[in-house]
């Protein structure tokens, strides 16, 4: 009996450690009741996709702890001379960050770095304009790149997309979220502003491991754009690490990786039954941008792409609307369940005023985007 409590204790607990794990796991087994286990079932998981994602998560913890990030930002940061200035550069280090590291990766990075410095200089108020700005920032910024997040990623891999078509189609997207956020910094009062960050000027690596993680990330943009085989980039990570810097292996995010497997079969399982194989073709046919964006809002983005892929080959519609579905709810990009958590730590008793923040701007830019998708 003591036992069946403890096995139950501990799955309890990591339930509510990762609930979205959990909910994925539930999902992939309720649809396996559906779909019984079978030899079919290799098939749904994109081991190349797995494969990445592990290797590019293994590698950007070693440049984190190796205090790139902060050295950069503490660098760029000590050049602002106003308040105006540093509230866009803050917003802007995750949008063009998030593109190399992804978005959820610059938002823990970037986001306590911000309350950090607010505090220091006693401008606290600006916290929710500023952190919800730089998490639509990540998410639109990430969507510029096919390692920016784990969905482009996904497609580009699926439908084989070549990096100019990729580039083309996302690139606008790219350029007027730019011009917006730059326009909602307006927001912030031009105060005369004088920072120093010496604590962020210094790095806590030698240069032979930043060589070696600079070596392996350059292996990763080589699989990622086909130039290089995904199990010979698993090997060198893997091998590399073992011998060199074992801590970095723990850098993975393996309850991502898990949750992936779990879409992969959810989706997989959901796409042999014949009521949505006639229902969601129709429905992404009528317009895949606006419909992969709103089942986006209630399983978030990363599964809402996986699943939608089983019933279009339109990688336009499905791209855009999956990198805009990111805007909206707080759960329609996981990556902004980060920012949330951070501000309801930071100040608790202001979380209304975050959320009232969060959805005015998201909505703002979801709609401008989408127009701006109907044009082009």
């Amino acid at each position: 009996m003591n036992n069946v409590k403890r096995i139950c204790g501990g799955l309890s607990a990591a339930a509510k450690k990762d609930s979205i794990l959990t909910a994925s796991f539930i999902l992939a087994v309720l649809t396996m009741i559906m779909v019984p286990p079978s030899a079919g079932y290799k098939d749904y998981i994109d081991f190349r996709v797995l494969a990445l994602l592990f290797c590019l998560m293994t590698v950007i913890s070693g440049f984190q702890r190796c205090g790139v990030f902060a050295y950069l930002a503490g660098r760029l940061l000590a050049s602002a001379s106003s308040l105006r200035h540093l509230a866009w550069l803050l917003v802007m280090l995750p949008f063009f960050f998030s593109m190399i590291i992804t978005n959820d990766v610059s938002l823990i990075t970037f986001v306590p770095f911000t309350i950090l410095i607010l505090n220091l200089i006693g401008q606290q108020k600006y916290l929710a304009w500023i952190t919800v700005l730089q998490t639509i920032g990540a998410n639109l910024g990430s969507m510029t790149t096919p390692i920016g997040n784990p969905q482009n990623l996904f497609l580009y891999g699926k439908f084989q997309i070549s990096a100019a078509s990729f580039f083309t189609t996302l690139l606008p997207f790219t350029l007027v979220s730019f011009l917006l956020l730059s326009l909602m910094v307006l927001k912030i009062p031009n105060l005369p502003l004088t920072i120093t960050l010496d604590s962020t000027e210094k790095q806590t690596c030698a240069h032979g491991p930043l060589l070696l993680f600079a070596i392996l990330f350059l292996m990763c943009l080589g699989s990622v754009f086909r130039l290089l085989p995904w199990e010979i980039l698993l090997a060198a990570v893997i091998v590399s690490l073992l011998l060199f810097d074992r801590p970095a292996l723990a850098g993975a995010d393996y309850h991502l990786l898990l949750t992936f497997v779990c879409f992969f079969v959810f989706a997989g399982n959901l796409g042999q039954l014949e009521v949505l194989q006639n229902l969601f073709p129709w429905l992404m046919e009528k317009n895949t941008v606006l419909f992969s964006a709103l089942i986006s809002q209630i399983i978030s983005n990363v599964p809402a792409t996986v699943l939608l892929s089983q019933f279009t080959a339109n990688w336009t519609g499905l791209l855009i609307g999956g990198n805009l579905g990111g805007l909206g709810t707080p759960i329609a990009s996981l990556a902004s369940l980060i920012s949330l958590k951070y501000f309801m730590k930071e100040e608790p008793e202001k979380t209304s005023r975050y959320l009232a923040v969060f959805f005015l701007l998201n909505i703002l830019f979801f709609v401008l985007l989408y127009v701006l998708s109907l044009i082009l």
